[in-house]
């Protein structure tokens, strides 16, 4: 088992930690204050090539693995959660999904533009009556020829208005359950899709969050994602892929939430004293600390059964199940270390606690995460699918067989 870093990460890592530092964190604050969508920071990420980090070479991409992926959405959560919903939603909720289930036509014609940020892309799932019960689509896709016709409406929808396409989950039939839903690449631009923006937001409020609409969107066949009846399927890989970087960016928002306590405890005085040396405000700190790192080798591992194209649905549910709830009890402990100056969205303590608390609602409730790996251990539901390979932890510690249920 190593935990060394190649000179390769290290090199992305340090590279997203100053592109982070320099672009992103000076204008951080002053976005999420007039909850102002930055397009000339859009415009410097795709000039780095962030867009198209871990896709090929061949569709415009920097090939990177998935470790150092989570590496670079944990730099850039560090200092905008905002502007990290942005880069994961373009990676992981559309670029992945087309890459995995795309045609050759398909690849070509989206993915070298979304590496570039030239178009952005979107993920439409959630409806108003479907969030974690995602089978539940009312959105319905009536075959018509050569083309399907999209009624719906989608909700909480990142990217959604700045998007020039949208993967879209709609039903097909009914009475086949999740089994007759599929998934369509609709250009945003086509008659009957139209926007709205929701706002005001407790956070992420520099990013964009959308309702989408359509009203006899009429998408070609050549634009289904997959093969039909596979929605469901794409959905799922999809909530895979954003479940992971939603990870990479808690461990990114628990590391950001360390970094101004250390520093506002060695600066603050009380009773003649710094407060960093008050052992009960060192509590909070190791707590921090212990739950940040605990995260990132959650996240670190889940990104290395990726790059072993390992099945990894249980690895990434735990997390971000774990690094969520982290990242909410640090901001939690960073707003008290700051004391009332922790209230005020004069210090960035407020903003971190204010974009943490999405962190275990979106991409799978922690209820729902909790499902997943509690099915998994009962014997009840395998996560990573009936007969799927053991991971490397698993077979270092083989489980007793269960009984057998009653």
């Amino acid at each position: 088992m190593n935990f060394e870093l190649t000179e390769e990460q290290r090199q992305i890592w340090q590279w997203a930690k100053e592109f982070a530092d320099q672009e992103i964190a000076p204008v951080a604050a002053i976005n999420d204050q007039d909850s102002k969508f930055d397009f000339d920071l859009l415009k410097k990420i795709a000039d780095q090539g962030f867009f198209g980090a871990i896709l090929p070479e061949e569709y415009g991409g920097q090939g990177i693995d998935h470790i150092s992926y989570a590496l670079m959405t944990e730099e850039i959560a560090r200092v905008c959660s905002s502007t990290r919903t942005l880069f994961s939603v373009q990676i992981s909720l559309v670029e992945k999904p087309i890459w995995y289930f795309g045609t050759e036509e398909q690849k070509k014609n989206y993915l070298p533009r979304l590496a570039t940020g030239e178009i952005i892309g979107c993920f439409g799932l959630t409806e108003p009556n479907a969030g974690s019960d995602a089978g539940n689509q009312q959105t319905m896709a009536t075959p018509d020829g050569d083309y399907y016709v999209l009624n719906g409406q989608k909700t909480w929808i990142s990217n959604g208005c700045i998007s020039q396409v949208a993967l879209i989950i709609a039903q097909t039939d009914k009475s086949k359950g999740h089994k007759g839903m599929c998934a369509f690449l609709v250009e945003t631009d086509t008659p009957g899709f139209s926007t709205r923006e929701i706002k005001p937001k407790l956070g992420l409020r520099a990013s964009i969050t959308s309702e989408l609409f359509l009203d006899n969107v009429r998408v070609h066949k050549s634009q289904m994602l997959g093969n039909p009846g596979e929605g469901f399927k794409v959905a799922m890989y999809c909530l895979d892929q954003g479940r992971f970087s939603v990870a990479a960016g808690s461990v990114g928002v628990s590391q950001a939430c360390i970094d101004i306590s250390t520093r506002y405890a060695m600066e603050r005085e009380a009773f003649g004293q710094k407060i960093g040396e008050f052992q009960m405000l060192q509590q909070l700190i190791a707590d921090m600390a212990a739950d940040c790192e605990a995260g990132r080798f959650l996240v670190l591992h889940a990104a290395d059964l990726k790059d072993k194209g390992v099945r990894n649905t249980r690895e990434t549910s735990m997390a971000k199940l774990f690094c969520a709830e982290a990242a909410i009890r640090a901001s939690n402990s960073a707003v008290q270390i700051f004391g009332g100056y922790g209230f005020s969205e004069e210090y960035p303590a407020a903003r971190y606690y204010r974009d943490a608390r999405v962190l275990n609602l979106y991409e799978g409730t922690s209820q729902i995460h909790r499902l997943i790996i509690a099915q998994d251990e009962l014997g009840i539901r395998p996560a990573n699918g009936p007969g799927s390979p053991m991971t490397p932890l698993d077979r270092l510690s083989p489980r007793v067989p269960l009984p057998a249920r009653i």
